[in-house]
């Protein structure tokens, strides 16, 4: 099942079901598809991180937002999340580096939890080599966000 979405920008008064509309599948989008998940969401830009923090939230999630790694590997700690959504490219301590602290934790800990990288730099081959369950290459879509997401958690 999909449902369309109007853009603003296309000034359609009565919002007619025709193109040049925004289809979403409502299956990947509905309010409770995340439901019963905890996410860290590890971000340095402040944006982007409210952002997927109000979207994750949409869909259902507990969301726990973390400016840099360190900040991350706190909240794995405290949370013992389902999942960890990281950039690479952080100041400080990197994604990578992140990764290595949730691992040295051990399983019993929230070491073995799966852990998406979220970049535009680094090589999707050096990503998955070092231990990241998915990969996601910014700009990505909402569609591919939870798409991952769902994959890596069953998987």
């Amino acid at each position: 099942m999909t449902f369309r979405a109007c853009r603003k920008a296309d000034n359609c008064a009565s919002c007619e079901l025709e193109d040049p509309h925004v289809i979403v599948e409502s299956s990947l989008m509905s309010p409770t598809r995340l439901s019963n998940l905890t996410i860290v969401v590890v971000e340095d830009h402040n944006d982007t991180r409210r952002f997927l923090g109000i979207f994750l939230g949409h869909l259902g999630a507990k969301v726990v937002l973390a400016g840099n790694a360190i900040e991350g590997l706190a909240a794995v700690k405290t949370y013992h999340p389902n999942l960890v959504l990281t950039d690479i490219s952080m100041p400080g301590r990197d994604g990578f580096g992140l990764l290595s602290d949730i691992r040295a934790l051990g399983p019993d800990a929230g070491g073995n939890v799966p852990v998406i990288a979220m970049t535009a730099f680094v090589d999707r081959a050096r990503i998955l080599n070092a231990g990241f369950k998915a990969f996601l290459s910014k700009p990505f879509s909402p569609e591919t966000l939870v798409e991952t997401i769902l994959t890596a958690l069953n998987d």
